[in-house]
């Protein structure tokens, strides 16, 4: 068991909305302050490039940082064996 986010850095509503449908994001949870590289969630989690992908686990705690959602899969498939 695990949730899907996304965070955007997009600047403009529209163009971030356009995003999920193009990219074909399918899950449910998509968050963005329209902060751009000024977005707290990227201060929070030290995003320094796009895209990003991170383990968080329960309490919020990095246990991944990955340079492609790609590269993250094998923890995840660790993770669910557990």
């Amino acid at each position: 068991g695990f949730t899907v986010l996304s965070v955007s850095l997009d600047k403009e509503k529209g163009a971030w909305v356009n995003a999920i449908q193009q990219d074909g994001l399918l899950w449910p949870y998509h968050i963005s302050d329209l902060g751009f590289w000024g977005s707290k969630a990227a201060a929070d989690y030290g995003v320094q490039f796009i895209p990003q992908a991170f383990l968080v686990d329960p309490k919020g705690n990095i246990i991944g940082k990955y340079n492609t959602a790609e590269e993250a899969e094998p923890d995840m498939r660790k993770l669910i064996v557990q």
